[in-house]
């Protein structure tokens, strides 16, 4: 089910393995958005009827009162506690991302920036093979915060109906406008709007591999927090790591989808026997061990190195979507941590803790992106928009300075800018 390695020369082809994927698909995904950009709800409406298998119209397209009225009735009241309790850390958290406008004054100069939320954002949860209200609050939570004053939602609709729980999750944050599509279709009507669907700024939220591609392909047209791929974990661990939380930490990632990857790197070949025999025990009493064992057979690994030093070099290398510190002194290896997307430290803060609860997004670079790229955040849903005032002064004193770059750069009328401002000043 999966592979004991000494070697990391083996693994190109767990971090390239959608790259063959995106080449397969992505004319097909071209052709989605160029259709719905062209001939608008008609398109959404076809795909949704080939993909999805529903025949959707104008007017049920959009999810109305009643559906939402019926969602609560059909949520838990510990569940939807549970959710309430999630959303306040995860709001708290973004809080502290919030920015505010600063502008900087030095003699007869002011120079700085305000901050400006996006008028419109779109938010895309998945719930092709599993249904992800917590994505919704990850999404809305620092559009909220930032300020954004319309937020809508599309996720796909299974049999004509949409979880429960995820619609109970967009109401919670005040979403009250949620489309029933999903797929590229989807991300294409919020980039460029239909009669039914708005054109937003920002489009966030993790996706198959349709969605990530439609977002490449839109980019530009609008704002997108990142292009996502298949789910990662890397645990790092050494002889005092528990086997048993290891495994189960690996097939949290597994049970995603057959793409996802589960890889634990350690400097113990005892450990490494004993999480490979746990999870054999452990994987069958999952109800998606099927997605989780192809997961591990294909883009699963345990590679064992010389040190835990040597194990976080190979995970700077690959730059995971979620890297564990299961070590005796987790605090002093994050300080050689480069680049991942989020990171556990120790025992007891398992990746789960992070895509449901504690607080940071759970909207994370995957497939190396990490060595560039953030998590979602708040800084995804503003603009910081540059302020400059110079009084006459001021500006006389660069003016020389300024004349000489723009002259150098044979660009005269820049120049010309501030000379005639220069010859006027008796006027």
């Amino acid at each position: 089910m999966i592979s004991i390695v000494e070697s990391s020369q083996n693994l190109e082809r767990l971090l390239n393995r959608a790259k063959d994927v995106h080449q397969k698909i992505y004319s097909d995904v071209k052709d989605i958005v160029s259709n719905v950009r062209h001939f608008g709800d008609s398109a959404v409406f076809e795909y949704s009827k080939k993909f999805d298998g529903i025949q959707l119209t104008a007017e049920n397209l959009c999810v109305t009162k009643k559906e939402f009225d019926e969602a609560y009735a059909n949520t838990d009241i510990s569940v939807l506690n549970a959710l309430k309790k999630a959303k306040k850390n995860i709001l708290e958290y973004n809080e502290r991302q919030k920015r505010t406008s600063l502008l900087f004054q030095r003699g007869n100069t002011t120079t700085g920036y305000i901050v400006r939320p996006v008028n419109k954002a779109g938010i895309y949860v998945p719930g092709g093979k599993a249904a992800y209200p917590s994505t919704v609050l990850m999404c809305a939570a620092p559009a909220i915060v930032a300020g954004v004053k319309e937020i809508i939602m599309c996720t796909p609709c299974n049999g004509g109906r949409i979880n429960p729980l995820t619609l109970v999750s967009a109401c919670e944050c005040g979403i009250t406008r949620v489309f029933k599509i999903g797929g590229a279709q989807a991300i294409a009507a919020m980039a460029y709007g239909t009669d039914s669907i708005p054109k937003v700024n920002v489009i966030s939220g993790p996706g198959n591999i349709f969605v990530a591609l439609a977002k490449r392909e839109v980019y530009g047209e609008v704002g997108v927090d990142m292009v996502a791929g298949p789910s990662e974990i890397l645990i790092i661990a050494d002889e005092s790591a528990n086997p048993d939380f290891v495994a189960a930490d690996m097939l949290s990632q597994a049970e995603h989808d057959e793409m996802a990857m589960s890889m634990l790197i350690t400097d113990s070949r005892e450990m490494a026997e004993k999480v490979r025999n746990r999870l054999y025990s452990q994987i069958e009493s999952l109800p998606r061990r099927e997605i989780a064992k192809s997961a591990l057979k294909n883009y699963g690994a345990i590679v064992i190195v010389k040190s835990v030093s040597e194990a976080v070099k190979l995970a700077n290398k690959i730059a995971p979507e979620h890297l564990e510190l299961c070590v005796k002194d987790p605090d002093s290896i994050l300080e050689q941590v480069e680049n991942a997307g989020a990171v556990f430290l120790g025992n007891y803060s398992p990746e789960p803790l992070g895509d449901y609860y504690a607080g940071p997004n759970h909207v994370l670079p995957t497939a190396g992106a990490a060595k560039y790229a953030s998590s979602l955040g708040v800084d995804n849903y503003i603009k910081k928009i540059s302020v400059i005032n110079y009084d006459k002064s001021a500006l006389t004193d660069a003016s020389e300075t300024i004349i000489a770059l723009a002259k150098s750069e044979g660009l005269d009328a820049h120049a010309n800018a501030i000379k005639v401002r220069m010859e006027k000043q008796g006027d």
